[in-house]
């Protein structure tokens, strides 16, 4: 092999795409008897591999791009990782390709087509191709089928530093038409400390036949602070529910230490303080109505609550 070539799998992680060996005068001849030998392996009908032990993760992302063409990119939650979002591992490879039917699959490898412009889409940056943050995170949340792990990797990406809400709200505009791109702005909207809407606890309540709280009503707490509580319902037995609503997720590790301190020093012996998300109770309002309702609060217990 030449200096180029060599250093072109030193990059990639001691892969190569039966291609590029060809336009580096290698055929393919070679490259069988290079196998037969074992000191080479082919990894799948186009991709060689010059190690010969079980193939870390790095090797088996290059597998699947080189295996996808020179179009390909890591994507999704695979692209992210690469920027450095943790907590959110997954065993399968993403990658996106232009089209998944032109090529043989391969085991854990998830092949996903994608019309949107690559060039667009892949970063700069040197190395394996990969797909920018903000749309990798993006379109891995918009093909979810339930909410929570799409607006949790958004947040997390967010929570992580690696982004900034500005920057995901201009992907949400440039990958337009981008399904559940409305609650992914809302969500945004909360991170970025937007004041959440009471209308989601009003339509809570309505749905469960739970009487509707009083809101921003006025406590001194303990410390002598006065502090406007969210949601409040005084019970028949002279108790009262104060439920408190947080941003969709909490970015600021002082800020949610500031909100818990707030909710103890409310609490009395009569009077009992809970918290939620503004995520719960605009995609899982059965389960916020289910908890109130086992505090006391007269209502119809959903059925889908668990």
């Amino acid at each position: 092999m030449n200096d180029v070539l060599e250093a072109l799998i030193a990059a990639q992680e001691g892969m190569v795409a039966r291609r590029q060996l060809t336009r580096h005068g290698i055929d393919w001849d070679h490259v069988d008897a290079e196998v037969a030998a074992r000191r080479w392996v082919a990894r799948t009908p186009r991709v060689i591999s010059t190690v010969t032990g079980e193939l870390t993760r790095a090797q088996l992302e290059w597998q699947a791009v080189l295996h996808a063409g020179e179009r390909s990119m890591l994507g999704g939650l695979s692209a992210a990782a690469r920027h450095g979002l943790t907590g959110w591992d997954r065993d399968v490879v993403t990658v996106y390709v232009d089209d998944e039917l032109s090529f043989e699959p391969v085991d854990g490898v998830r092949f996903f087509r994608s019309r949107r412009p690559f060039d667009l889409l892949r970063h700069r940056r040197p190395g394996i191709p990969v797909c920018r943050l903000e749309p990798a995170v993006l379109l891995f949340a918009a093909y979810q089928t339930t909410p929570r792990p799409a607006h949790g990797a958004i947040a997390a990406s967010i929570q992580q530093r690696l982004t900034t809400v500005e920057r995901m709200v201009e992907w949400v505009d440039t990958l337009r038409p981008l399904r559940w791109s409305k609650p992914f702005k809302r969500t945004l909207g909360d991170i970025a400390g937007g004041a959440h809407s009471g209308a989601e606890i009003r339509r809570m309540c309505r749905r469960f036949g739970i009487a509707m709280p009083d809101g921003q009503v006025s406590r001194t707490d303990r410390a002598g602070h006065r502090r406007w509580t969210d949601c409040e319902w005084r019970l028949a037995d002279g108790r009262v529910v104060i439920l408190e609503i947080d941003g969709s997720f909490h970015l600021d590790v002082m800020e949610s230490m500031e909100d818990h301190r707030r909710a103890r020093r409310l609490t009395s012996t009569h009077r009992l303080v809970v918290r939620c998300s503004a995520f719960e109770v605009r995609h899982e309002p059965e389960q916020v109505a289910a908890d109130l309702i086992a505090l006391g609060l007269p209502g119809r217990v959903p059925d889908t609550a668990a």
